[in-house]
């Protein structure tokens, strides 16, 4: 029966569902496949052993850490993990 009441259990179920959309979000954008031998963004040489450590790399260290400033600051997360928050 419907009280216009939350269950129980509906804040960790969100939180849950958020932090596993987020884990999601993080592993489809992992690469796959091949690293490239040089940088999409700048052309320069990647180094083989980042080639081995990072499958699928294709930018270099410094067009990497660029990027993954980008996407910081448009990521959308409250990183102080408030409840409030999380119930949006």
């Amino acid at each position: 029966m419907a009280t216009g009441w939350a269950g129980d259990g509906a804040v960790q179920d969100q939180i849950d569902a958020t932090v596993d959309d987020a884990i999601k979000r993080a592993r489809s954008q992992l690469a796959r496949g091949p690293g490239l031998e040089r940088c999409e963004e700048c052309d320069a040489p990647i180094p083989e052993a980042r080639r081995r450590a990072v499958p699928g790399v294709r930018l270099c260290v410094d067009c990497q850490q660029a990027h993954d400033e980008e996407q910081g600051l448009h990521s959308g997360y409250n990183r102080r993990g408030s409840k409030d928050s999380q119930l949006r």
